[in-house]
């Protein structure tokens, strides 16, 4: 037997892949790909993806997003069902053509809500609009919204895999984690813009939220890079405020999960 030992003081790496977290900018590189689309892209699983869950009684459908960095592939996966979000209390969720969302038993009637396109929305739709708002840098005010968001939400992806090639040079900002200290994934109550200047204050305070923790650890620091496991979470900076045209109303007290 032989051990070659070193200093207490030095550090030293483990026999698995580096583990990474933090906030970056990443670009979509597949969307529900199959396995043979995931090798094609330097992917390497052993098994050909499942994009269907069940949790307790419910079933999902996912829609996973593949992202690249410098680093490597993360995925980001948005839990849906084609059935419309209703909350504990019986309101329903609405969206409406600029993606704006609330919380209502009938159709909305608030000063500040546009009904345009306005409906009730699809289970894990708030999530997927709000990624695509910063995917596609979309403007305040402007439209965004999916064509065929019943047939997502059932599990069909066509018009979403169109969009990786259209927005293949639009990089999105996210928080990447990891869970049970070897698993990598994207937090998903919070996406960011690739500004020059980017509003991270945005995903602390997403953080904060009562409904936005991240069941995963982080750098401290939220700067991206090897993961360093912490349990501190950042306060956030006390001139953070809402983007002018995401409206979250008290009513979001109702929601479901």
């Amino acid at each position: 037997m032989a051990l070659t030992s070193n200093p207490i003081s030095s550090e030293v790496a483990g026999g698995g892949l580096k583990l990474y977290s933090g906030l970056t900018n990443v670009n979509v590189i597949a969307v529900n790909p199959t396995l043979e689309e995931l090798h094609n892209l330097g992917i390497k699983l052993k098994q050909e993806p499942a994009y269907t869950i069940s949790m307790g009684d419910q079933e999902y459908n996912k829609v996973v997003f593949w992202v690249k960095n410098e680093t490597g592939s993360y995925k980001i996966e948005i839990l849906m069902q084609p059935s419309h979000r209703v909350s504990q209390s019986g309101k329903h969720q609405w969206m409406n053509s600029i993606g704006q969302s609330t919380w209502s038993e009938d159709a909305p009637s608030y000063d500040w809500w546009k009904s345009d396109g306005e409906r009730k929305a699809y289970v894990g739709e708030e999530t997927l609009i709000n990624f695509a708002k910063c995917w596609a840098n979309v403007a305040s005010g402007d439209e965004v919204t999916f064509d065929t968001i019943a047939k997502i939400a059932a599990g069909d992806v066509a018009e979403l895999k169109k969009y990786v090639a259209a927005l293949k040079d639009n990089p999105v900002r996210v928080l990447i984690g990891v869970k049970d200290d070897k698993y990598q994934i994207v937090y998903t109550k919070y996406f960011g813009r690739a500004y020059a200047n980017p509003r991270d204050n945005y995903f602390v305070k997403a953080l904060n939220d009562e409904y936005g923790a991240f069941n995963a650890d982080f750098n401290a620091d939220l700067a991206f890079g090897e993961h360093k496991p912490t349990a501190t979470l950042v306060t956030p900076d006390s001139s953070t405020e809402d983007e002018d045209w995401t409206s979250n109303d008290s009513s979001a007290d109702d929601l479901p999960f």
